[in-house]
């Protein structure tokens, strides 16, 4: 893995260990139980809206899978390519 790569996911992993990136996800989370609700839809657009809504919370929540999957791949990139 170059320099850049490695400096791009250690600082995201240090966002990912803040308590401010803690209360941010608390927050989403309790953005979904909010959004995810029918009873407040008012028609089929609002209940799009909702749901464009909801892809990007359940993107912002899996983030840090997401990080985790990408840089295990570049090591195991990285490792395949030193052989």
């Amino acid at each position: 893995m170059n320099n850049e790569t490695e400096t791009y996911f250690r600082h995201l992993n240090d966002m990912f260990r803040t308590e401010g990136w803690k209360i941010f996800l608390d927050d989403i989370r309790q953005g979904v139980v909010n959004i995810n609700s029918v009873e407040m839809v008012k028609d089929e657009q609002d209940l799009y809206f909702r749901k464009g809504q909801l892809a990007v919370m359940a993107n912002i929540l899996n983030v840090e899978a997401q990080v985790a999957a990408a840089q295990a791949e570049a090591e195991e990139q990285e490792d395949a390519e030193a052989v």
